[in-house]
Order: C-alpha cells, then sequence, then structure tokens
C-alpha cells in the first residue's frame, strides 16, 4: 500500500508485510584480516569477505548498517545510481544474504527522490531514523518510511546556528537515561566555502534531541573541534563520551583540494558533552570515515578508510584499504602499532581520477559472541566516465579482535601524528605489513624496506606529488 504525502509530493514506502530474505549477494568467502605486530611478523586472523552488489553492477556507495536485536535482523542503507539515491535492504542470517534492495521513498510520479542517504541510527523497538533530502522516520524496523508519525511527513534538516546547512554523516547517538528517557545527540559541520578546502573549512556542531528527533536544542560549536567536520561518538567503559572526528586538510597541503587529504582525531568528554579535550590527532592526513563500538571489556573499536597514505604498487597503482585501531584505556590512546588490516585494494586505473577507486565509509556493528561486522565503499572495479565512474561497491567483512597477546612496540604510537613514519605505509606480502617508511629513510629493518631490497630507483606517489628516491646503493645502510 503506498500512503501519498500530498503536502510535499512524496510517496513513502510504506508496504503491508516485510520484505522477503531472497538472497541476492553470495555467500562469505575466506579472508584473512591481518593484524600488525609491530616490527615483528603481523598476525594472520581468519575472517569472511564479501562484495555485496558485485552481480548488481551499478553504483552503490556510502553504506551504513544497524543491527536490531528484537529481530535479529540487520538493516542496511546504500545509496544507489546517479544521482544518488537511498536504499535499503535487510539480513535475517548476519549478512550472509540480503533482501532485493528498495528505495526509502518515492515521489508523486512515483520515481526515486535523489538524496544521498546517510546517518542510519537504530533508536530501538523498531524505529529508525536516516538522512537523505530530509529526515526519514521507520516505526516498523525499516519496512516502511515516513514522517516520525503515520499523519507527519519526512521534514528537513534543521540549519545550524548561524543559518548555513548542518551537513550530516554519521549515526546519532542514542542512550536511555537516568529518568528512562531517550536522549540523542546528533553531530553535524558547516563548511566555510569562501576559505575553500584546508584549516578553518569545517566547523563540528553537536545538539540534543528528547523527543525522537522530533526537535533539536541546546546546539554547541566546541572550540576544541575547530577544524573538524564528521563526528562520530560513543559511551567508553568509564562513563566518558569519546568522539571520532575527521579533520580538514593540513595546512602544508596548501593548495590541494581533494578531501582524501583529510585526517583522524579523536576527542573526548568527561562532562557528558558540555566540554570536549584538545583533539588527539591521530592520522594527519588519509584516514578518516569513522565507525566505533565498544567491546564488552572497555576496548573501543574503530574502523576507518585509508584513501591515502599507502606507497603505490610496483606497477605504480594507487591502493586503498579499511582498518580499525583498538583503544586499551576509554579513547585516551590509540594502538597504532597493532592497527587491524581488513581489506585493501590497488586502484585499476592511473591519472588524475585515479582516486575514483577508493575506499568511502565504513559502518561497524559488534555482535555479543564478539563478532565484528564492518561495511564499507569500494571503487575497486570502477570505469571513468564522464558523468561519474560506475561500478562501485559495498562490502563486508566479519571478522574478531585477536586474543593473542601482542608485542610492547610503540614506534607509530610516539611518532609526530604528522610524521611520515605514521603517515606512509607500505602494504606487501608478509613480513613486511606494517612498516613505515620516511623520507628520511627511517626504515624498520631490511626485510621490512623496499629500499634495501633493491638495487634500483624506487618512485612512489605520494599525495599526487613523485618522490623519486636515489639508487639504494646512495643511501644510508641500515
Amino acid at each position: 500500500l503506498l500512503i501519498v504525502c500530498c503536502a510535499l509530493g512524496v510517496i513513502c514506502a510504506r508496504a503491508a508485510e516485510e520484505p522477503k530474505h531472497a538472497p541476492v549477494s553470495s555467500s562469505w568467502k575466506a579472508h584473512t584480516v591481518r593484524q600488525c605486530n609491530g616490527r615483528e611478523k603481523p598476525f594472520q586472523l581468519p575472517a569472511q569477505l564479501q562484495i555485496v552488489t558485485e552481480s548488481w553492477n551499478r553504483v552503490t556507495a556510502v553504506p551504513y548498517i544497524v543491527y536490531m536485536p528484537e529481530k535479529n535482523r540487520l538493516l542496511m542503507l546504500m545509496s544507489c545510481d546517479y544521482p544518488h539515491h537511498p536504499m535499503i535492504l535487510t539480513s535475517d542470517d548476519r549478512g550472509a544474504t540480503w533482501t532485493e534492495p528498495k528505495p526509502v521513498a518515492l515521489d508523486k510520479d512515483g520515481k526515486v527522490i535523489p538524496g544521498l542517504g546517510t546517518a542510519l541510527t537504530y533508536l530501538s523497538g523498531g524505529r529508525l531514523i536516516l538522512a537523505a533530502d530530509r529526515f526519514y522516520f521507520s516505526s516498523d524496523y525499516g519496512v516502511t518510511w515516513g514522517g516520525p508519525d503515520a499523519q507527519t511527513e519526512p521534514f528537513a534538516v534543521p540549519p545550524a546556528p548561524d543559518g548555513k546547512t548542518w551537513n550530516l554523516w554519521d549515526p546519532k547517538f542514542v542512550e536511555t537515561t537516568a529518568t528512562k528517557t531517550q536522549r540523542l545527540i546528533h553531530t553535524g559541520y558547516t563548511v566555510d566555502t569562501a576559505k575553500g578546502p584546508g584549516p578553518g573549512f569545517s566547523t563540528a556542531y553537536l545538539r540534543y534531541s528528547a523527543d525522537g528527533g522530533r526537535t533539536w536544542k541546546d546546539t554547541v560549536a566546541p572550540p576544541q573541534w575547530k577544524d573538524v567536520n564528521e563526528v562520530t561518538l560513543v559511551r567508553a567503559k568509564n562513563g566518558d563520551l569519546v568522539a571520532a572526528c575527521r579533520t580538514d586538510i593540513p595546512a602544508h597541503f596548501k593548495g590541494e583540494t581533494i578531501d582524501h587529504l583529510e585526517g583522524l582525531g579523536a576527542s573526548i568528554s568527561k562532562d557528558d558533552g558540555h566540554t570536549w579535550s584538545e583533539l588527539n590527532r591521530i592520522y594527519d592526513w588519509g584516514r578518516h570515515h569513522p565507525s566505533m563500538v565498544v567491546a564488552p571489556n572497555g576496548d573501543i573499536v574503530m574502523t576507518y578508510v585509508v584513501r591515502k597514505g599507502y606507497v603505490d604498487t610496483a606497477d605504480g597503482m594507487v591502493q586503498f584499504g579499511i582498518e580499525a585501531i583498538v583503544s586499551h584505556d576509554n579513547g585516551a590512546n590509540w594502538d597504532l602499532d597493532h592497527r587491524y588490516i581488513l581489506h585493501t585494494w590497488p586502484g585499476n586505473h592511473k591519472g588524475p581520477d585515479a582516486w575514483t577507486a577508493s575506499s568511502q565509509a565504513t559502518s561497524t556493528v559488534l555482535f555479543t559472541d564478539g563478532t565484528i561486522l564492518t561495511a564499507f565503499g569500494t571503487g575497486y572495479r570502477i570505469q571513468s566516465a564522464p558523468t561519474g565512474g560506475a561500478p562501485r561497491d559495498v562490502g563486508l567483512v566479519q571478522w574478531r579482535l585477536n586474543d593473542v597477546v601482542t608485542n610492547s612496540d610503540r614506534t607509530l604510537r610516539d611518532a609526530p601524528f604528522d610524521s611520515d613514519k605514521r603517515n606512509l605505509v607500505i602494504l606487501s606480502e608478509e613480513p613486511r605489513d606494517g612498516a613505515v617508511y620516511d623520507k628520511k629513510h627511517g626504515c624498520v629493518g631490511p626485510l621490512s624496506c623496499p629500499f634495501c631490497q633493491r638495487s634500483r630507483s624506487f618512485i612512489i606517489n605520494d599525495l599526487q606529488s613523485l618522490f623519486l628516491r636515489s639508487e639504494a646503493k646512495n643511501l644510508p645502510p641500515t
């Protein structure tokens, strides 16, 4: 049954029955997640991988997943085709198979409504909220979407206090207060187009709702979040709020405009969001789109994309990936030397649009048995086109944290956040995984350094510029 929202000419997807779970994706394939172990050989951890959309041969991007325990069901939001429009699909077998995708909303002529689908959030009891061209709500586990009530319509996202567009990306933070009411914290950001990309381009905000997202109040822009845009929140085991923040393009890349150069940091509030710590910059550039979950023992797991920072392949292809890091102290520090490499892939073409094969977005859920499911976007099959490349895909990695004790290496953790040692990484087969390279040839040993193993020039592509290394014989010994 289709209900027409006459005032806005929107046909909200009001279906009479739940989706049938006919599988549209192949099941899991054996996969290996690698956990770096400082300067030692990395751990090889059994995992599973699938590209959910591989058979679709269309554009699918920016996935979000939520787990609805009452139904033991996953719901995924993705944006399809050009121009993007939001589609949802569900899985009742923890991501092995998925229903056919269906649009969140149609217009009065039965056509999809353009808009990038973001910020998918599960509230509880079958209620969800997402953003596209407007806020959309569901009260039946994502079967139908519309306004917050059956009689209301989707409504516009309120602007920031200065009237600028409130840009959305991350899910809302949801928790039940001491008075048994549900509180939402909603992050977003504005941009200063006059300044252009770089420090000061973005201003991050947060605001609160006590009525399920119908109204928002108490908007604040923490001064510590200067140069921050996307922000996702979790509650640490000690009660702190932890924010993972995407940061603007660093000043030393003046003139660069591609947002793949943006970085990643973390900020902590010990007073329920009223004040925040200075930003702990984790990566200066190349990593962002974080998603976080909190394990029962208090460890915070953060997944993120790697869009810059991997050294090119030997044949000059850029590389991309999905990684995870863990904090064992409620978000104060992050174990970079023992990060998890969930999945990597090389680009499939060279040139100024080689970036289109990149990763985009991570969304992670944690099941009660310790299994972690991470969704990500990938352009590994993309072909150039005047109106935008295609196809683009959505992948899933099913994995677990390592239960083996790692070594005590702190090389990357102790390196400056903006150093090449922390931000440039050599990807290769073992035992070189996790090795680092800097422009001063700060290698970590002959097995970990391509320059020590090659007696020829080595060219890498770093930030769309070429760094031509001298002959290995002229490099300092290691």
